[in-house]
């Protein structure tokens, strides 16, 4: 890929949802031919309905040495945002032991420095990217930059987030620890439940945005300029010859190409195995309901509540809560009792937010490895054309466009990318 006459001219992406369209979106501005298939229609999956924040600065992994003394209550409380079902699944298994071999601390400090410079270079690709949907007239997902605030409920979790926010300023972030009162001052929605905190971390420089919204726009974008989309189509494998993917086998027949991106989230891994590669990639089952008609009493500030582990994101007169992450397969059933958790955990929190009958209930798999760190790039065991943009878990809608632009340069010999599959970890997990 160093020899400029060898870049690839047609590249396949496998996947449409955000990170799949975000990297057509750059190999297209790149030059290249590019044509997106997908088993569904664009933004359907786990970009559908996700938690909308746009975290470029707190990107704090869950692999975390703090999840030791959390892991009882974590795992056995009935009402724990963290659900474990065991099943007989060794790639559960494994990932398990792995994401534990992470809880370290250095490993953590390593993942938030790995995480944050690919947030800083997703921030200005996003900025690029929305500028062209929005000269083409369409929706950037009711974009907003209103900043985050991540509140915590007691001292000790509220300590733990200051020492997180040293080292992330001491990388170059724009954080600040601030007493209850003057998280009320940024979101005087918290009135209500401000008691229940001790503390929050602002980071005013935070966005929102509909991700399944930017998705069918960059849909619209793409197709308007060449791209081509095979839609509602199975992918049933990979043509490999000369130790080259020639071609992508699908229900509607061969697909020629110089180059493959695998972008299919949770579902690259059986397509991944079939040539012999072993991706650490597990689902981390989340939920979300989006409601209606807010006026006053819904935050217009990005709030996360750390100890239910959920978030808030405002999307014009719209309200999206989301949160939770179990880890149960590929399962997208949504259990009544999940949504009954949050709608009860929305009035907890903001009481004065209006909940309505039209509660649009939705539930996604964040493709997640255990350290939390994305696979951009090839892979030695793979094909050398074929490249990964996988693993993303909660933060796809955040990395997408920075990924995108990772691995279109990696195609032109421009670099590759610094942020590297899950590394072998000892079994023991010290801080």
């Amino acid at each position: 890929m160093e020899n400029p006459n060898r870049i690839p001219r047609r590249v396949a992406v496998l996947g449409a949802g955000i990170v799949g369209l975000a990297t057509a979106w750059r190999l297209h501005r790149d030059g290249h031919e590019v044509t997106v298939i997908d088993r569904a229609q664009p933004g359907s999956g786990a970009s559908a309905a996700n938690g909308a924040q746009l975290s470029y600065a707190y990107v704090q992994p869950l692999a975390d040495p703090s999840i030791w003394a959390q892991l009882p209550t974590l795992l056995l409380a009935k009402d724990s945002p963290l659900s474990l079902r065991i099943k007989l699944d060794p790639a559960q298994w494994a990932w398990g032991l792995q994401f534990l071999a992470a809880c370290r601390a250095s490993v953590s400090r390593e993942t938030t420095a790995q995480l944050l410079a690919l947030a800083a270079e997703s921030r200005i690709a996003f900025d690029a990217l929305r500028a062209d949907l929005l000269a083409a007239g369409l929706s950037d997902g009711q974009f907003s930059a209103t900043g985050k605030l991540v509140m915590y409920s007691t001292a000790e979790s509220f300590a733990a987030a200051r020492q997180q926010l040293a080292l992330q300023q001491a990388l170059g972030t724009e954080q600040h620890a601030l007493s209850p009162a003057d998280c009320l001052a940024v979101e005087p929605a918290l009135a209500d439940s401000l008691s229940q905190y001790a503390g929050g971390i602002h980071t005013p420089g935070e966005c929102a945005a509909d991700a399944g919204q930017v998705c069918r726009s960059l849909h619209q974008w793409l197709a308007g300029r060449g791209v081509r989309f095979v839609l509602d189509t199975a992918i049933d494998g990979l043509v490999v010859r000369q130790g080259q993917v020639a071609a992508v086998q699908t229900a509607k027949g061969f697909i020629d190409t110089d180059a493959v991106v695998l972008a299919l989230g949770t579902g690259s891994v059986a397509l991944a195995r079939t040539l012999g590669v072993r991706l650490p990639i597990y689902p981390l089952k989340g939920y979300s309901i989006t409601l209606p008609g807010q006026s006053t009493g819904a935050p217009t500030v990005n709030v996360t509540d750390a100890k239910r582990k959920l978030v808030f994101a405002r999307l014009g007169d719209r309200l999206r809560v989301a949160g939770m992450a179990e880890l149960v397969g590929e399962n997208r059933d949504i259990p009544p009792g999940r949504i009954d958790r949050l709608i009860q955990q929305t009035r907890e929190v903001f009481p004065q937010a209006h909940i309505g009958t039209e509660v649009q209930p939705w539930a996604g798999l964040r493709p997640a490895t255990p350290t939390a760190r994305p696979i951009v790039g090839t892979l030695p065991q793979a094909p050398a054309n074929l490249l990964f943009n996988v693993g993303h878990g909660a933060l796809g809608f955040t990395l997408a466009a920075g990924s995108a632009t990772r691995l279109s340069a990696l195609l032109h010999g421009r670099g590759a990318s610094d942020v590297s599959p899950v590394a072998a970890a000892p079994a023991a997990c010290s801080a």
